[in-house]
């Protein structure tokens, strides 16, 4: 650790934020290269995680059969198979490099997360860091809960009803696999980020943007709005809407009880 970690963030010349700016970059980089790199080396099982989602007895739906038969129902999901094609000479290449780049960026977002933690905890006061540890926790958690959410849920559900819609029966579905992956990334990216939405209305609480009960009075508007997202984010069919929707509505909910709680606290302490 260099001298220049000891020294108060006020200390600090604007060069020296720089140059600390700058080795936290590297150091992220290196990591996120050494995590990219290992998974590039390791092809097949990466692209066999990464396909599951699209084979008709994905895990997903044999849970769904299994709790369908607990309450009695005798319901089984159809076999389907669809091709997954390369139309480019370098394409498979490509969406190697690229694949392995964007899951050592996820892998490494824990180590991520607490480099820009150590770069802002010298700027904080102490009551500050105190919550600027939990609040990187609940961050880091409600990103997993939606990349879950997406290789679970989302992306197979909406694989299933996309890949096998046909509009006649000499029409055959040939999917590239670059507009597969690219599509299972951005939305496993997209849900990571939307389901931030209660850190968001924590710091608008916390500077009085917002309050519960502005929250409260909107809840329709802010239901049209939460589906004409869900709308946009996620692949064009009305079940991936209702997947998507429901979540970011629960968790709209959850952001007025954290406003409220939060402005019990400050009621309390005044």
């Amino acid at each position: 650790m260099s001298e220049d970690r000891h020294k108060s963030p006020n200390s600090l010349s604007f060069g020296e934020h720089l140059e600390e700016l700058r080795k936290m970059l590297f150091r992220i980089l290196a990591v996120v290269m050494v995590f990219a790199i290992a998974i590039f080396c390791f092809k097949d099982k990466t692209f066999e995680f990464l396909m599951a989602p699209s084979q008709w007895d994905f895990i997903t739906y044999r849970y769904i059969e299994k709790f369908l038969h607990w309450l009695g129902s005798s319901f089984t999901f159809n076999e389907y198979h669809i091709n997954l094609i390369a139309t480019e000479l370098s394409s498979q290449f490509m969406t190697h490099v690229t694949t392995a780049l964007y899951l050592g960026l996820l892998v490494a977002s824990p180590y991520v997360l607490v480099e820009l933690f150590r770069f802002i905890t010298p700027a904080l006061y102490e009551n500050e860091k105190k919550y600027s540890v939990r609040i990187a926790i609940a961050m880091y958690l409600l990103f997993v809960v939606g990349v879950l959410m997406s290789y679970f849920i989302l992306f197979p559900i909406s694989f299933r009803f996309l890949g096998t819609y046909s509009v006649s029966d000499i029409v055959e579905s040939n999917i590239t696999l670059r507009s597969y992956i690219s599509t299972f990334t951005t939305l496993t990216l997209v849900m990571g980020l939307v389901f931030q939405l209660p850190v968001i209305a924590f710091f608008l609480g916390k500077i009085g943007a917002v309050k519960s009960d502005f929250l409260k009075r909107y809840r329709r508007h802010a239901l049209v709005v939460i589906m004409v997202t869900a709308a946009v984010i996620t692949p064009p069919d009305l079940m991936t809407l209702v997947l998507v929707t429901i979540p970011l509505y629960l968790l709209y909910e959850v952001s007025i009880l954290i406003l409220k709680r939060m402005e019990k606290t400050t009621e309390s302490s005044s």
